[in-house]
């Protein structure tokens, strides 16, 4: 007879092939948690096997993993309060770089927290905004309002009206 657990481990065990590279990014892409990404991941997971059953009544489990990486985040933030909130750059630098990436990375780190995260989890996790809004913990039309924001304070700073 086989295990009732069996089931909710290997959906875990699949999730963590598929999702394990994205979810490392994820933490990467913030520089105060980039060391300790790997352990992050790791308590990702274990935090998700606790409760199987939760992520079995997900109706997105990439949204619901990354709403635990999320909150492990947060967590390891609290622990060791960074001074600054700084995040990792969008992409590998190169010397052929686009010479329009630096001031961009700028002014999406300039954004508020509120406006900024829900533009990553778009930029670099490619979720949609019903998963968006799932990590987040908000509706649907508050992701959307605030990735307006994030996307209108974006424009501003990059294109200042001329004097």
């Amino acid at each position: 007879m086989a295990d009732p657990m069996d089931a909710p481990m290997q959906q875990l065990t699949q999730l963590y092939r598929e999702l394990g590279p994205l979810l490392l990014a994820y933490f990467r892409h913030q520089r105060p948690l980039a060391a300790a990404a790997d352990d992050l991941l790791q308590d990702t997971f274990v935090r998700a096997a606790r409760n199987p059953e939760r992520l079995q009544r997900s109706e997105s489990p990439r949204a619901y993993l990354f709403g635990i990486a999320r909150h492990v985040g947060l967590d390891a933030l609290r622990r060791h309060r960074p001074e600054t909130e700084e995040f990792a750059d969008c992409a590998t630098e190169t010397a052929t770089e686009d010479a329009r990436l630096e001031p961009m990375r700028a002014a999406i780190a300039a954004l508020p927290a509120l406006h900024r995260e829900p533009l990553l989890l778009k930029l670099h996790q490619e979720l949609n905004y019903a998963e968006i809004a799932e990590v987040l913990g908000v509706p649907v039309g508050t992701v959307r309002s605030r990735l307006h924001h994030a996307v209108r304070q974006l424009r501003d700073s990059l294109n200042p009206p001329a004097p």
